[in-house]
């Protein structure tokens, strides 16, 4: 599971503490709600789906998705889906190859949910060598569905934009400087990440 609303009040509060920018900016916006997320393929399935596709457009080719191969107990059954019924559902061909190489990673043994490496690094590298999943992917995985502190996906455009006005920057930061401006508030970057999807929210609305 994800990270509850304790381990965040915790972290932001221990972040507040270490740093006073993030202090006024939680007093500004306030805590996060949690982002919670099932483990295990069918959520990293519904990450696949949902890039560079619309909130609307990526919950309309997940619930035919799910209907064309039948749910995900058994991940054998979408191996056995041809990809024309998975391209009917909505699915790119590209995104249909990569739910399939998803699946038969985790029915091949060659990904276990249940054991990925407790090293953050070495969890987000067994991730990525599935076709399909990238860093960014891996780390929301890792944050939302399994609730590592300190997983900090520095990629995420939202999360650049809201850490370069916390912290007063003239534009946002690249995502080597993302990752290098934060190393001080290790080990609860996760929380600071959900925080930053909470504050940018609220400046965008």
């Amino acid at each position: 599971m994800g990270l509850t609303a304790d381990h965040i009040r915790h972290g932001m509060d221990s972040l507040a503490a270490l740093d006073q920018r993030v202090a006024v900016a939680l007093a500004r916006a306030g805590y996060p709600e949690p982002r919670i997320n099932a483990r295990g393929a069918a959520t990293l399935m519904r990450t696949i789906i949902g890039q560079q596709v619309s909130v609307k457009a990526a919950a309309s080719i997940w619930t035919r998705f799910e209907a064309a191969v039948g749910g995900f107990d058994d991940l054998h059954r979408i191996l056995e889906v041809p990809v024309e019924t998975l391209r009917g559902a909505g699915l790119s061909g590209q995104k249909a190859t990569y739910v399939r190489s998803l699946a038969e990673a985790v029915v091949s043994g060659a990904l276990d949910f249940d054991n990925l490496p407790e090293d953050d690094e070495e969890a987000i590298k067994a991730l990525v060598a599935v076709k399909g999943i990238g860093r960014w992917s891996a780390e929301i995985y890792l944050l939302f569905a399994e609730g590592r502190k300190d997983i900090w996906p520095a990629g995420d455009l939202a999360v650049q934009v809201q850490l370069g006005r916390i912290l007063g920057l003239e534009g946002k930061p690249s995502e080597k400087l993302t990752r290098e401006l934060v190393e001080h508030l290790r080990p609860h970057r996760g929380a600071l990440a959900i925080f930053m999807w909470h504050d940018y929210q609220i400046v965008v609305i």
